[in-house]
């Protein structure tokens, strides 16, 4: 097979797990925002100080020390804050610890990819799967010194994972490193601090199914009334009964309204944030809740009625519908947007994609994508435009917002392997897809490779049967390879003997690739075919 991976197999992404709605709260008093920010920054006090014991605790964290935590946080705040509090920074914890054994993963790349590329003689020229070795003598005593820093740098890493032991900013790493370049940020001092304690202020809590409107600590009636429980130092506050104080803003959910208008009305689990934005002198309330977990839809029934296969690229997305034979049909779409700007490109080119998809009933497949081990600067060095343009990929706001809003409209979403849809689909149908009046380009192309994995078929296309008097009788060619058949999408090994009058065995433009053509007697074909071994001179 030539050192091609093994592919994996197609299967229906999962919807989202929750959801989450945002709106503006508007027309706050001066007492308001001066008492949110009183009880953000009390809060956020208690959730850094419990997150520095959790920190603290390391692997020998258990029911036990959560208890003494949520004691420890009850007697200056309430009991349902300690829970939301204690629960944050368990989480902020477990998220620090995924990202320690990402980091430890990415490390291990970069030092298997050097000692690799250090073994090989200088100027030593790369593969199509593997790099080859470094260009210049100077530049390998370089990645040696590197090879070095990374090996040191992966020891203390993971060290520090078989410890427990974690560094976490609240925050955020990133705004606490701009105190340090204000002027390339444009920032003052007292812009830097406002963002810093906006950023580091706790005013979020956890719903409860059976409590009025699903929230006792952040409650929003059905009139989009907003009160909060104060914590029992800020008691004073309080401009209605109970500890609680009311705001005089007033919310209304637009997207999704409707869903949570029924959840509170069944007193259903919702969780709040209040949040400021510095920036532009506004607050905002998230309410967020999670789905019950549905059912996909199988295989079978999304493959039956075709489907719509998706090429993601850094600038647009390249679609083609496709039978449930694998075969093109219409034209290819295309689907812009510009990374440059905000987040609504993005949003806008999935809601043209989901609509044209919906208005003809199909399914979406899509590469599941994963470039955290193609970007690193050890295997690509050098080629930094290759590294710009697969990092600039929106994958992962891609990926979460597609399943989200192909889940909102009913549109199931197919993720498949996506090994070689580029190359084959250049290789198989660019051209024999372009005509006079349509060119159709490399991503086209992988759109429709995309489409028939999806599907279950090669992704060769089926050629039509050899003409009369070629020693096969026209044999036939056009049967396709079914999904159990072995290396079906490889280029098929060479065979010894006579394959044309001018040229000896495995010589000519085809000689490694013969299964392109499925040439009866291959493993493109169910039934045998073999070509007659004697020359056609006689």
């Amino acid at each position: 097979m030539g050192g091609l991976r093994e592919l994996a197999a197609p299967f229906v992404a999962l919807g989202p797990s929750g959801v989450a709605v945002r709106d503006r709260l508007k027309h706050l008093t001066a007492e308001d925002e001066h008492v949110l920010r009183l009880v953000g920054d009390h809060l956020g006090a208690l959730a850094s100080r419990d997150l520095k014991t959790r920190c603290a605790v390391g692997l020998d964290h258990d029911a036990g020390r959560w208890a003494a935590r949520k004691r420890a946080v009850t007697g200056v705040s309430s009991s349902r804050w300690a829970g939301s509090i204690t629960k944050a920074t368990h989480d902020q914890w477990a998220l620090a610890r995924r990202g320690q054994l990402a980091h430890i993963q990415r490390l291990e790349a970069g030092v298997r990819m050097i000692a690799h590329r250090l073994s090989l003689p200088v100027g030593e020229k790369g593969t199509k799967h593997a790099p080859g070795g470094y260009a210049s003598r100077r530049e390998w005593h370089a990645k040696a010194r590197r090879l070095h820093v990374l090996t040191d740098r992966l020891h203390a890493v993971r060290a520090g994972w078989e410890a427990g032991v974690v560094r976490v900013v609240r925050g955020g790493k990133r705004l606490l490193t701009t105190r340090h370049h204000l002027d390339a940020a444009r920032l003052t001092e007292e812009e830097w601090r406002t963002r810093w304690q906006a950023e580091r202020r706790f005013l979020q809590a956890d719903g409860e199914s059976g409590k009025r409107f699903g929230n006792e600590t952040i409650r929003v009636t059905p009139e989009g009334e907003i009160s909060l429980r104060l914590p029992a130092p800020l008691a004073y506050l309080a401009n209605a009964p109970h500890g609680r104080y009311v705001l005089a803003s007033r919310v209304r959910f637009a997207h999704r309204g409707e869903q949570w208008a029924d959840r509170i009305h069944a007193n259903r689990a919702v969780a709040y944030r209040i949040h400021e934005d510095p920036a532009r002198g506004r607050w905002y309330l998230t309410a967020s809740w999670t789905n019950p977990a549905a059912k996909t839809v199988p295989l079978a029934a999304v493959r039956a009625g075709g489907l719509v296969g998706v090429d993601t690229n850094a600038d647009h997305l390249a679609a083609w519908r496709l039978d449930e034979h694998g075969n093109p049909g219409g034209a290819p779409r295309r689907f812009g947007y510009d990374l440059s700007g905000s987040d609504a490109q993005v949003r806008h080119a999935l809601t043209g994609l989901l609509h044209w998809a919906r208005r003809h009933h199909l399914a979406l497949a899509v590469e599941d994508l994963d470039f955290t081990a193609e970007t690193t600067r050890e295997k690509h060095g050098r080629r930094k435009r290759f590294r710009t343009l697969v990092s600039g990929m929106p994958v992962a706001r891609l990926r979460a917002r597609l399943v989200s809003m192909a889940a909102a409209l009913g549109i199931p979403v197919v993720a498949v392997d996506p090994a070689y849809t580029s190359r084959w689909g250049a290789q198989h149908w660019q051209q024999p897809l372009t005509t006079k009046t349509r060119k159709t380009t490399r991503h086209d192309a992988a759109a429709v490779a995309i489409g028939r994995r999806a599907l279950g078929h090669p992704v060769r296309r089926r050629t039509a049967p050899p003409p009369h008097d070629r020693s096969d009788r026209a044999g036939h060619r056009t049967v396709q390879a079914p999904p159990g058949i072995l290396g079906r999408e490889g280029p098929r090994p060479r065979i010894p003997g006579p394959r044309t009058r001018s040229l000896r065995a495995g010589r000519g433009a085809n000689a490694g690739d013969q299964d392109t053509q499925h040439r009866s007697g291959r493993p493109a074909e169910h039934e045998s075919w073999q070509q007659d071994t004697l020359p056609l001179s006689l």
